[in-house]
């Protein structure tokens, strides 16, 4: 089980949101970089990082914080990104800066063709991100939730080449109310592609219930705000779930 913290950027710095809305936002850190190092030094395999203005401006925002948290762990682990990804170009510059996965959300409900489009130009880089709300999917900063299933759309772009899908329980994010265990395993069960959970992990007995379910598809989980709060000890809960799975 691959823990993954989460470094959600917003004007430069790392914060988290609660449920998605900008308004809500709690600052953690002025310097993105020394956070990406500090989670790398705590065990992490690889990173997620959201980009919060991007995501509602539609484009890049936080390039430069992005490109300092590269700089900083690229070459040492995997480093996937999130949020205003738009179009191929911007998708080859992230990937030339560094790089490892390109994240598409609301892109990809609004626009499959681009979304088959980037797994042809750069199969092997692409993730899926699909946020939903009682098995419906929710697009652009979640504010807005479409009629898609989530497992139909997931379906559809796994024919399309995605490396992967993040399954976001967005009643549950920011909101340390455990992930939607049920929700997520019905999702890989239906995919061949590995799922990685999100939204509401909260503490160590989440992680345990998570490798319980590795084998269905559930490949990892985005570890937000419990790390942040300290609600989860990030080095320990990866350290568990090693052990759990037989590589501790």
């Amino acid at each position: 089980m691959l823990l993954i913290p989460a470094i959600d950027l917003k004007d430069g710095k790392c914060v988290r949101l609660k449920q998605g809305d900008m308004n809500d936002s709690t600052t953690f850190g002025e310097d993105p970089a020394a956070m990406a190092r500090r989670w790398l030094d705590a065990g992490a395999r690889r990173l997620h990082l959201v980009d919060l203005n991007g995501a509602f401006a539609g484009k890049p925002v936080n390039e430069a914080a992005i490109k300092a948290i590269i700089q900083e762990v690229g070459s040492e682990i995997p480093v996937q990104l999130g949020g205003g990804i738009r179009d191929l170009d911007t998708i080859e510059r992230y990937l030339d800066d560094g790089l490892s996965y390109v994240i598409i959300g609301t892109a990809a409900v609004k626009n499959p063709g681009f979304l088959r489009d980037a797994c042809t130009a750069f199969g092997g880089h692409i993730i899926v991100g699909l946020d939903a709300k009682d098995g419906k999917v929710a697009t652009d900063g979640w504010s807005k939730l479409s009629g898609h299933e989530v497992i139909d759309l997931a379906k559809k772009f796994e024919d399309y080449g995605v490396e992967g899908v993040i399954y976001t329980d967005i009643g549950r994010d920011g909101m340390l109310t455990g992930i939607n265990i049920d929700a997520t395993v019905k999702l890989a069960q239906a995919l061949t592609i590995p799922v990685i959970a999100s939204g509401g992990l909260s503490n160590i007995q989440n992680i345990v219930e998570l490798c319980a379910v590795e084998d269905e598809g559930v490949e990892g989980v985005i570890c937000g705000r419990a790390i942040y709060s300290g609600d989860l000890d990030f080095a320990a809960a990866q350290k568990r779930a090693d052990e759990l799975n037989g590589k501790g």
